[in-house]
């Protein structure tokens, strides 16, 4: 797999072989759908919250006697049942969404989602950036290459670039994100993602040892899958016919009682 090259001027140097091992693996899309639900479930910090009876301000008093009034019975006036009262199973802000994942799940995940988005094209690689804080500078370059403005554009850095990061901020639906911090949601959410060349490198020490590892089940398992597909063929196996033996007549004894 490889990816284009281009330099700070917006021009096209050449290409780049990408690794095998982050953006050559076996692209498992339920394991990708499983990370991105997982990233944004843990992100979430709930806000809505309605008061069950036991935080209603109110009198615990039984309102009137059980029996004899010929009415509902009817217990405190902070009951779900009352208007004022409290809610029964509403929203709580201290419910968990938390959701666990083993490690090599998401290298897989993560490898998945960078083969994907390679497969698709849509991974530019920048040779260098100046070192200064121009948000200009950088529009002028977004303009020259190959990606779309006004769709969301990742720039996926080896180590902090302060040229880059604060001129990027500026721009609308630009994001930079350091290589040591790749996820499936920027990945998979953003149209074009831009490597420099050296965040390749560091993605690669990163995550391709540990993915080879990761992605080492997946193959045979995708083996399996496809092996399970094929149609089987069945050999005709032969009748053999077996000789009946019938059994033999045995002769009653006389009784000489009789």
């Amino acid at each position: 797999m490889n990816m284009d090259v281009y330099t700070a001027a917006g021009v096209k140097k050449g290409s780049m072989e990408l690794p095998s091992a982050l953006f050559e693996a076996h692209i498992n899309r339920g394991l990708m759908h499983l990370a991105l639900v997982r990233q944004q479930s843990n992100r979430r910090h709930p806000i809505a919250h309605a008061k069950h009876r036991g935080e209603i301000a109110g009198s615990t008093k039984k309102l009137f006697q059980q029996k004899g009034t010929g009415r509902a019975r009817r217990g405190p006036i902070r009951s779900p049942l009352l208007r004022g009262g409290g809610k029964a199973f509403g929203p709580r802000n201290e419910a968990n969404f938390r959701k666990e994942m083993p490690k090599q799940m998401r290298r897989v995940a993560l490898c998945s989602c960078l083969s994907f988005r390679a497969k698709e094209g849509a991974l530019i690689g920048l040779e260098n950036y100046p070192n200064e804080v121009k948000t200009k500078t950088l529009l002028a370059l977004l303009k020259k290459l190959p990606v779309e403005l006004g769709r969301k554009i990742v720039v996926v850095l080896p180590a902090h670039h302060r040229g880059l990061e604060l001129s990027a901020r500026n721009i609308p639906r630009v994001k930079t994100l350091l290589a040591t911090y790749l996820n499936p949601e920027d990945l998979l959410d953003a149209k074009n993602v831009i490597f420099l060349v050296d965040a390749v490198k560091v993605a690669e020490e990163t995550f391709g040892k540990k993915a080879d590892r990761a992605t080492e089940g997946t193959v045979d398992i995708a083996k399996k899958e496809t092996e399970e597909q094929k149609p089987k063929v069945t050999k005709k196996t032969k009748t053999v016919k077996t000789k009946t033996t019938k059994p033999r007549s045995v002769k009653k004894s006389s009784d000489s009682s009789k």
